[in-house]
């Protein structure tokens, strides 16, 4: 790690700037004065650039101790899970996560490898906005927003709105992401990922899904959200599929998600073909991810579940 306002040449001659920012208000100044790239866990900055010198001036956030961890906010409609954006995937992983939000602990143990999850970020991951991003179909599914502060002012955008499409974001050059924010859900609210790759870690996504569903007092869905990634230009959400599951039983969960043979159900999905999959087979694997997700939250053993942040 080069010290503080070091200065780099890069290969036109220009000085390429590097600083560590103190705290929230200095980084927001510096981005402020634009011609700053912030820099999280640089787990997809550094790769993307390997063999060809730095060019751009670096803000480094890693000092900024205030957009880490977990913590609860609110109470009752607007009771929420604030995770900060340096949050790490490993603090996700090893975090006792409700039983809601176990789809974010199966994502955060996906990203990457451990040496990965240690430095990688969640801030980062939505902002790099990759279509096969990790991080993405999960928090769809969990109906989070992300909250973006500059020297203007604070906004907040439901991630929908701010991951735009394949590297595209909402992102004005001079905000930061400073927390992705989480409804709570009820105790009953149950949450599961999946993610189908070559192999098991360090590997871009054929396809991913999300699922996360809330039960009324009689074990019937009273909230769905469904989830795809790496089948799109961003991960999207399937509101046919949604709909169609809206008062099932538990245990006939995926025996509707079976019964979904409508064309438009999947319509959103619009895969490509690629070096690790074709169309066709992406759209095949995501439905069959779905059918599995279903099937777990429909057989899960409440007591399995029990234990984590309520």
């Amino acid at each position: 790690m080069v010290s503080s306002q070091q200065q780099a040449q890069d290969s036109d001659g220009g000085a390429a700037r590097y600083e560590r920012a103190a705290d929230l208000d200095a980084a927001l100044r510096r981005l402020a004065e634009g011609g700053w790239t912030p820099l999280a866990g640089g787990t997809d900055f550094y790769p993307a650039r390997v063999g060809r010198p730095l060019r751009e001036s670096l803000l480094d956030l890693s000092a900024l101790d205030t957009l880490r961890g977990i913590r609860a906010t609110g109470e009752g409609a607007t009771a929420a899970w604030r995770i900060g954006a340096l949050t790490t995937w490993s603090d996700l992983a090893r975090a006792p996560l409700a039983p809601a939000l176990r789809a974010l602990r199966q994502a955060a143990l996906d990203v990457g490898g451990v040496q990965v999850q240690n430095r990688a970020t969640i801030g980062g991951n939505l902002c790099n906005a990759s279509p096969a991003a990790d991080g993405v179909p999960v928090l769809l599914a969990l109906d989070a927003q992300v909250e973006l502060g500059s020297v203007r002012g604070r906004r907040v955008l439901p991630l929908a709105d701010f991951v735009l499409g394949n590297r595209r974001t909402a992102l004005a050059p001079d905000e930061l992401l400073a927390a992705v924010i989480v409804p709570r859900r009820s105790p009953r609210a149950r949450s599961r990922f999946l993610k189908l790759g070559h192999r098991r870690y360090l590997v871009i996504s054929v396809a991913m899904a999300a699922v996360a569903v809330d039960f009324g007092d009689d074990d019937r869905v009273s909230q769905c959200a469904v989830a795809v990634g790496a089948c799109s230009a961003a991960a999207v959400r399937l509101p046919a599929v949604e709909a169609a599951m809206l008062g099932a039983p538990r245990e006939r969960l995926a025996d509707l998600f079976d019964a979904l043979r409508a064309p438009e159900a999947f319509a959103p999905l619009a895969p490509i073909d690629d070096i690790r999959g074709t169309a066709i087979y992406r759209r095949e694997a995501a439905v069959e991810l779905l059918r599995r997700l279903f099937g777990e939250i429909a057989a899960a053993d409440v007591a399995d579940d029990a234990g984590g942040f309520a």
